[in-house]
């Protein structure tokens, strides 16, 4: 049945950490993927951000120079507009001029731009104003704006090119009007993050730097910006780090939880096997005086022995029932171990309560037990009951397990800052390291085979734990070099 056990938890154990690895694995598998496709998105929304916000600072000077030919269209001291329809369909023709021609004797240079509108009906002999307001909006709207957004600028007449090609040159890349216009791209694509303009770019590793084209002309003339912007990697964690704390998160609960799970399995599995050792214990220990008792009375029912033997026979009885009863009342006590509880009411000197210990312990062993005694004044605050039977264990722990012929036992008692110091050490076989905590454990018993030479149920350490902490304080095992152990208790005083 035990060994079914094991297999069974073994078999739980694999497939808990199946899944935990597999959660784990997805949940970084994840992570990778969005880090992936959140870097890639933030390369790529930043420089399309970018080609926009170029596109429209670029428009906005379009719009400029489009505005400036419409007033010197408008402007009678600049440019004649007139019509006519002396040509073959009797269509009106418009005819732009330049007032002040800059190069009369050149015949190559054009002075004057015909032009005619479909769309416009009206036979028209004379310029009016509605019509010469309906032929700045076409050309400038239609005709101009489609060479402009080719980078053309054409010579309709030789001032009107010239003034064209002039604002070309005038109207530079505007770097605050750029800003605006981008960090508001970069706002409809909802990332929010700092950048600036510099002239060149940089080798920085933790920055993105994207280029842009701001001529009139591209791309067959090149005045490039460039925009340093967070590294992708900065942004993802800046966006991504409360998804990935909380994906953290719910995998360190998903170990934690198989952690405490294999922990709970584990202590399951230890109690089992604690539980069996006990009840073997037990039993050895209940067996002795039974078998005793029933051998004892049954002589006495069989034999019919004299008075003197039937005395001696009912002594056994009386000594192995009393012993009986003694085990009792120990399980009996320390099965309230886990809830016990009690008032630190007394003022409790510990060099009496050693002495008293001491006494009674030699009153019962043949041992040598040495009380280094250093303070005149060790009193403190606890429970003198509770207190003296917890040294009075260790120091009968000491016996029990010591196998020398010789049992020698020390005891200290020290001051160290705001504590007091009792060392317990003894010439026995020693506790090996890897059960100098698990002495403490309620039911636990160094591991001896099947020989159980020495009495008990592994309760008595783990009562002197519980003491100790109730009186807030500490107790640990050391070596006791060349052999033995040593017991330290520090108690506040």
């Amino acid at each position: 049945m035990f060994v079914w056990m094991q297999k069974k938890i073994i078999y739980v154990l694999v497939l808990m950490s199946c899944c935990v690895l597999g959660i784990t694995g997805l949940q970084l598998y994840w992570n990778y993927k969005n880090y992936k496709t959140t870097t890639s998105n933030f390369a790529r929304d930043s420089n399309n951000a970018l080609n926009t916000a170029v596109d429209q600072e670029i428009k906005v000077r379009k719009g400029k120079i489009i505005s400036k030919v419409k007033n010197w269209l408008a402007d009678t001291t600049v440019f004649r507009i007139e019509c006519n329809i002396d040509n073959r369909d009797s269509v009106t023709v418009f005819t732009i001029q330049d007032v002040h021609p800059r190069f009369l004797e050149d015949s190559t240079r054009k002075t004057s731009f015909n032009m005619g509108i479909n769309k416009f009906k009206e036979k028209l002999k004379k310029i009016t104003p509605e019509a010469k307001k309906i032929f700045i909006n076409h050309f400038t709207s239609r005709t101009l704006k489609s060479n402009i957004d080719n980078g053309d600028v054409f010579y309709y007449t030789q001032g009107l090119g010239d003034s064209i090609d002039k604002a070309f040159e005038s109207l530079k890349f505007n770097p605050d009007n750029f800003i605006k216009i981008y960090k508001s791209e970069l706002a409809k694509r909802l990332i929010d993050v700092p950048f600036q303009l510099i002239k060149k770019p940089n080798n920085v590793s933790s920055t993105l730097v994207l280029k842009a084209n701001t001529s009139f002309r591209r791309p067959f003339e090149r005045e490039p910006i460039f925009v340093s912007l967070v590294s992708a990697n900065t942004y993802y964690w800046k966006e991504m780090k409360g998804l990935i704390f909380t994906s953290l998160l719910l995998i360190g609960i998903t170990i934690f939880c198989f952690y405490y799970t294999i922990k709970t399995l584990l202590n399951q599995h230890k109690l089992v096997a604690i539980k069996n050792q006990f009840i073997s214990n037990m039993t050895h220990e209940i067996h002795t005086p039974l078998s005793s008792i029933q051998l004892t009375t049954e002589a006495l029912k069989k034999f019919n022995p004299d008075p003197e033997t039937t005395e001696n026979y009912l002594d056994i009885i009386l000594y192995q029932t009393h012993k009986l009863n003694e085990l009792t009342k120990e399980i009996l006590a320390n099965a309230k171990l886990e809830t016990l509880t009690f008032e630190l009411n007394e003022d409790v000197d510990l060099n009496q309560l050693i002495w008293a210990v001491i006494k009674e312990l030699r009153e019962e062993d043949a041992v040598k037990v040495k009380y280094l005694k250093t303070l005149e004044r060790a009193i403190i605050k606890g429970n003198r009951k509770h207190l003296s039977r917890s040294i009075a264990n260790i120091l009968e722990n000491a016996i029990k397990y010591n196998s020398t012929s010789a049992p020698v036992i020390e005891i200290s008692l020290v001051r160290t800052h705001q504590t007091i110091n009792l060392t317990i050490q003894d010439n026995g076989p020693g506790i090996a390291d890897e059960f100098k905590q698990k002495i403490f454990e309620q039911f636990y018993r160094i591991p001896s085979g099947n020989i159980h030479d020495t009495k008990g149920f592994g309760l008595g350490l783990s009562y002197v734990k519980k003491v100790i902490e109730q009186h807030r304080g500490i107790i640990s095992v050391l070596d006791n070099y060349p052999k033995g152990s040593v017991f330290s208790i520090n108690l506040p005083g």
